[in-house]
């Protein structure tokens, strides 16, 4: 078996142009699969940066809420509900909503505006700068330091502006762990302050937060909450609705997995044409082994090790050159939102799988079929 499957990958390398060919379809398709769904799940992680960013394990809103940008106000009595419903150890209000700042250079910018709970702070960011007691200072604000910073004037401690005509004061630079979706800065401050400054409707409270007393109290927790009238979500379950939301009711999901498909088909009918161009150039070889005594499965296995060898070599090859590009995209690029993940990778290896699977079958067709006796006499 190793003296058959050497003398497959000469055959296999012996034309590299073939070889080459072979390698840098599949490398092609490959790299475009990754790169695509990196993309989609880079999107998809930011979609929820909120969620994440403030960490808490239960959110309860609105049913009609599908992501976090889309907030709908709830009354105060249902914060009270909240607090006192058995297991729920505490639960505090949140304010979500946008805002258009004016700098101090007379430029307006959009910014996502998070009012925290004055006493607890409950989901506060990590600061760089300044310290977390001075945002009850009067007017003042934490402001993310991410990729959308500059849109700001890449404001310093102590940096003014104005908001519906309300002075503000960055008292704070802090960091989160994921960057929003959209290009739009966040700034931190109190709910209080929040709902003081930002014109709302009635109802001011955009979710309300919880924390259980154990692990086994949020499903009672949950049914409580739909007794009110309202969802409650663990932050992964509100994760998950958000991810949904964006492919399911969204164009975004269905274009990014046609251009997959459309990778893939390109990657097949590279490798499988190129593949059958391949074992029809090297047919007299492979007869003249099967007149020596080669056997069928032989044959097969040449055929599927050669497949395989090519397939592995590009998904390697694909993998390596979409993750450096990826790399280097966010060292240029900040606000780039690619991710390659372990599902993104699972997925590609599979459709890789398929190529070789499909290559191997069009030219084991082809092999068995051979005859001896014909290729002598040719």
């Amino acid at each position: 078996m190793k003296g058959i499957l050497r003398i497959a990958y000469e055959l296999l390398v012996n034309d590299r142009g073939k070889f080459a060919t072979l390698v840098l379809g599949i490398t092609f398709a490959v790299f475009l699969m990754v790169l695509i769904t990196s993309m989609f799940s880079g999107v998809l992680r930011r979609s929820a940066s909120t969620v994440t960013n403030i960490g808490a394990t239960i959110w309860v809103m609105d049913p009609a809420v599908n992501t976090i940008a889309n907030s709908i106000g709830m009354p105060a009595y249902v914060l009270d509900a909240v607090r006192s419903i058995e297991g729920v150890k505490y639960a505090v209000p949140l304010f979500s909503g946008g805002a258009l700042v004016k700098l101090r250079n007379g430029t307006y910018q959009p910014v996502t505006v998070i009012g925290l709970d004055d006493t607890s702070l409950l989901g506060r960011p990590a600061l760089i700068e300044g310290h977390i007691e001075d945002i009850y200072a009067e007017n003042g604000f934490i402001v993310v330091k991410d990729a959308e910073f500059s849109k700001l004037d890449n404001p310093v401690l102590g940096a003014d502006f104005e908001l519906n005509d309300h002075r503000g004061r960055i008292v704070g630079i802090a960091r989160v762990a994921t960057t929003g979706l959209f290009g739009i800065p966040t700034l931190y401050t109190t709910y209080s302050r929040a709902i003081q400054y930002i014109p709302s409707p009635r109802f001011t409270i955009s979710y309300v937060l919880v924390e259980p007393k154990s692990t086994g109290a949020i499903a009672r927790i949950k049914e409580q909450v739909n007794h009110l009238g309202y969802e409650a979500f663990t932050k992964e379950e509100f994760i998950q609705r958000t991810s949904d939301f964006y492919k399911y009711q969204t164009g975004f999901g269905i274009n990014l997995l046609l251009m997959t498909v459309f990778s893939f088909i390109v990657g097949l009918s590279i490798s499988g044409q190129t593949f059958y161009a391949f074992v029809l150039e090297n047919l007299d070889k492979f007869g003249a082994l099967k007149a020596i005594g080669a056997k069928g499965r032989e044959l097969v296995y040449m055929i599927l090790f050669q497949a395989g060898l090519t397939a592995m070599l590009g998904f390697g090859l694909g993998t390596g050159l979409c993750t450096v590009l990826v790399t280097i995209a966010k060292l240029r690029l900040p606000s780039y939102a690619a991710m390659v993940t372990y599902a993104n990778l699972l997925l590609a290896f599979v459709m890789v799988l398929i190529m070789a699977g499909v290559s191997s079958y069009i030219g084991v067709r082809r092999v068995l079929k051979i005859e001896p006796f014909d290729i002598f006499r040719g």
